[in-house]
């Protein structure tokens, strides 16, 4: 009998999952290729967003996504959080204001670590009938260079359900020698991570990139 690994190591995260996929709005494409797959802070850092509607965009729920505009890089969307149930998210929130969560979400780019999450994202109500780019990473080729900024989560942390009663906040986001794989297989061995992030951005996006699929 093949025992299974107590600890989750970079080798087993990537056998599992040789693929990961990052949703964007249709026609990103060329702007993420020239400057990085971004997080919402460092886009808005690249666009020069400050003062109040810098705060305002990365430490409270968007209910619609946000354009930004500048005069060399043109235009770029911040994708709302509609899915954040705030009362909720202020009944289970550990360790953290809520504005610190937001900011905690808002430095991340976020990968989904199966096509079957990212079909759920693609068809939820606020984005079916809109175009994206599905971009298509090589895990390997990522955690080769970017292991240092890598975290996990067992959970889609940018949906808190009406009916969700578990905790998130300071320490849902887990390196991956610290991630608790055990248990998650215990308790979701099907699905026993949800999300990697990765920390600030992907400066080198196209060199660990397979494919952009065009969704229609």
């Amino acid at each position: 009998m093949v025992s299974t690994p107590t600890v989750l190591t970079a080798d087993l995260l990537v056998k599992r999952y040789p693929r990961l996929y990052h949703m964007a709005e249709a026609g990103s494409w060329a702007s993420i290729e020239k400057h990085g797959l971004l997080s919402t802070a460092a886009l808005l850092d690249l666009f020069e967003v400050e003062g109040a509607l810098s705060d305002e965009i990365e430490t409270r729920k968007r209910p619609e996504s946000v354009e930004i505009r500048h005069p060399l890089h043109g235009s770029a969307w911040i994708r709302d959080n509609k899915p954040i149930n705030e009362t909720v998210l202020r009944r289970t929130l550990v360790g953290m204001s809520e504005a610190k969560w937001y900011r905690t979400l808002n430095s991340r780019v976020f990968f989904w670590l199966s096509e079957d999450r990212l079909a759920r994202l693609r068809n939820a109500p606020p984005y079916r009938s809109r175009r994206h780019d599905i971009l298509v990473v090589d895990t390997a080729r990522l955690l080769a260079c970017h292991e240092s900024k890598i975290e996990l989560a067992h959970l889609n942390t940018g949906a808190v359900h009406p009916s969700a009663n578990y905790p998130r906040g300071a320490g849902t986001f887990r390196r991956i020698g610290a991630y608790p794989w055990s248990e998650r297989l215990r308790i979701a061995p099907s699905e026993p991570v949800v999300e990697l992030t990765v920390l600030q951005a992907v400066p080198n996006i196209a060199e660990v990139l397979i494919e952009v699929q065009e969704s229609t």
